[in-house]
């Protein structure tokens, strides 16, 4: 990214997981950054040979949301209260925010807010070693997969809002290609 300074809100998004270099999650993220740098991302999704099917939705799952979190982080200054009073992705798809803990019954927010309740949201699901867990041996629970599709398909929305909303300033920040590889990466992986 070319970073023009004083063009960024100093504000930081959500923290970045990390995972631990050294374990076996980080050889897996190392394997799957080798594929993609190939070029060819329908291999880079595939689940190496060998390879516990869950592992790799996770480790995929904290880069998506990384990912996210960075190509989102540089628009935050044009997604703003008033320039995006609702979570849209055009005039036929609007997302109300319910996290079923806190907020039960879906609420009407702005992109920002809802990007911030989803952001927080998975970040917290991340850190939940009981349906994430980071240690060798520990298994993944069983509502693991259904809990991986949730994030992944809310994740989703923010691109769907990004597009829809802020590919004017994607473009201008010359972030397009960039915004395109990691969707169409993310499109591949889920499918």
């Amino acid at each position: 990214f070319s970073l023009v300074s004083g063009s960024r809100s100093s504000k930081t998004f959500k923290p970045k997981k990390n995972i631990p270099e050294g374990s076996h999650q980080y050889e897996l993220l190392k394997h799957a950054e080798a594929t993609l740098g190939s070029g060819n991302l329908r291999q880079a999704v595939m689940l190496p040979e060998g390879e516990d099917l869950n592992e790799w939705i996770a480790v995929n799952t904290v880069d998506f949301f990384n990912q996210i979190n960075m190509l989102y982080g540089t628009i935050t200054e044009f997604c703003t209260e008033s320039s995006c009073p609702v979570m849209s992705a055009g005039p036929r798809y609007e997302y109300h925010w319910a996290d079923g803990t806190n907020i039960k019954k879906p609420i009407k927010c702005s992109a920002p807010k809802y990007i911030d309740y989803l952001m927080t949201w998975v970040q917290d699901q991340l850190d939940d070693e009981t349906l994430f867990p980071s240690k060798i041996g520990v298994p993944f629970p069983k509502n693991f997969m259904s809990v991986a599709k949730t994030i992944l398909k809310r994740l989703f929305r923010v691109y769907a809002h990004i597009y829809h909303q802020h590919f004017d300033s994607v473009m201008r920040l010359q972030e397009e290609a960039h915004l395109n590889t990691s969707f169409k990466h993310f499109i591949f992986f889920v499918q």
